[in-house]
């Protein structure tokens, strides 16, 4: 039989389409990719609620507004890719990669910054609550020094209470700390007061920060955190990389050897099968954690796994004494209940993890089951494809291309 030059152009033509697109764009999807504080440093925290005020109930409608609290300061921060998970029934776990003062970042996150104006007898006047949204901001008083500026909602309520206690302290307090404690000289007719005190420009700014970021609505008590060195995780990817390289290469020297043809075939499914779990990491914005590369390579073995199983079956249906053709279409019909088994089998597994597990283990499900996916993607089509382009092209015409030998062939 002649050899379909058509056939094979194409078996070409798609193959360096694959490769080439590989090529130009993988450096460009690593510099996109997201990753955990495992590998980019940072630190871990997780805080348990506590009452604010005596009866308070920690209810799931206070834990999604604490993390809303939190979300905000961490926006303070300027930190870019936060995780924060509500861990029922009062716990918030936060992940903050790439995070350079990690004091800084507890004592933002951590503080109640309940803002409140008191009387003489302590009585509160008026509280965070009655502050314009972006209200604060850092400014200087009438001595040159940093300060605060506050602008209230109600000009007329804050107007009426300087009123009533002129010539009286109207003391300001951030929780119970006291700021500043000014003698009411006349009423305040604007809606407007300063925070007055011995900050500098930074701190009077993260105060004005906090202050529009809002008070949280519970008490946060650190009960467990953990801290990355940026250089530890630097050198945590690239072993993770290096160890996940040579067992790529190791996997592409057995099944060549083993296989042949089709190994071949495999090797090529795999480059694009690593490619697209990439693309889909950066497409779907996945942080990609320790475990998350754990859950690429074990998904590489899947892959290999799927293409296993199908030339196994096609070495079974040539040794029974069919054609090259016909072995490749029935073992490539006869191998997928058994993949799609494998994989649906494994997906459930992850989504149990992802289910009951911590922010790590979520990281590794999430992983395996993108990984799954394009893996069967990979193995079911595009293996196939490319292998029966070869077929039909009158390419692979001998048994020892699939590793099949001459003498262990039987009659149909």
């Amino acid at each position: 039989m002649k050899v379909r030059w058509g056939r094979l152009a194409l078996f070409f033509v798609l193959v360096a389409a694959i490769l080439s697109t590989i090529a130009l764009t993988t450096r460009d999807i690593l510099n996109n990719l997201t990753l955990g504080l495992d590998l980019r440093g940072g630190f871990e925290v997780l805080y348990e609620a506590q009452p604010l005020e005596k009866g308070q109930k920690i209810t799931p409608q206070v834990l999604a507004d604490t993390a809303q609290a939190l979300q905000n300061r961490i926006d303070v921060l300027g930190v870019t890719e936060p995780e924060l998970s509500v861990e029922p029934p009062n716990r918030i776990r936060v992940q903050l990669a790439g995070v350079p003062d990690q004091e800084e970042a507890r004592r933002v996150l951590g503080t109640p910054a309940k803002l409140t104006f008191r009387d003489e007898s302590g009585k509160v006047l008026l509280t965070g609550q009655d502050l314009k949204e972006g209200g604060a901001a850092q400014d200087y008083d009438e001595t040159g020094q940093p300060a605060v500026r506050l602008k209230l909602k109600d000009a007329d309520k804050f107007a009426r209470i300087t009123r009533e206690h002129v010539g009286r302290i109207m003391a300001i307090y951030l929780d119970e700390n006291e700021l500043s404690a000014p003698v009411i000289r006349e009423p305040i007719p604007n809606g407007e007061a300063i925070i007055s005190g011995n900050f500098t420009v930074e701190e009077a700014k993260e105060l004005a920060d906090l202050l529009n970021a809002g008070a949280l609505p519970v008490k946060l008590v650190e009960k467990q955190s953990f801290a990355v060195d940026a250089s530890l995780g630097k050198l945590s990817l690239q072993q993770s990389l290096e160890a996940g390289l040579y067992g790529i290469l190791v996997i592409f020297i057995f099944i060549i050897g083993y296989y042949r043809l089709p190994g071949l075939v495999a090797s090529i499914s795999l480059i694009a099968y690593a490619y697209l779990v990439l693309l889909t990491f950066v497409l779907l914005d996945v942080t990609l954690t320790l475990p998350g590369i754990a859950a690429f390579i074990l998904g590489i073995g899947m892959a290999v796994d799927a293409n296993i199983l199908m030339y196994e079956r096609i070495k079974e249906e040539m040794r029974h004494g069919k054609s090259i053709p016909a072995a490749v279409k029935a073992g490539s019909r006869r191998s997928f209940l058994t993949i799609f088994d494998a994989n649906i089998t494994t997906v459930l597994a992850a989504a149990v993890l992802f289910y009951f597990g911590t922010a790590g283990v979520r990281g590794f499900a999430v992983s395996l089951i993108f990984s799954i996916a394009v893996s069967f993607l990979t193995a079911v089509a595009l293996s196939r494809i490319l292998l029966n382009l070869l077929v039909r092209a009158n390419v692979a015409k001998r048994p020892g291309l699939f590793g099949v030998k001459g003498d262990e062939i039987g009659e149909l």
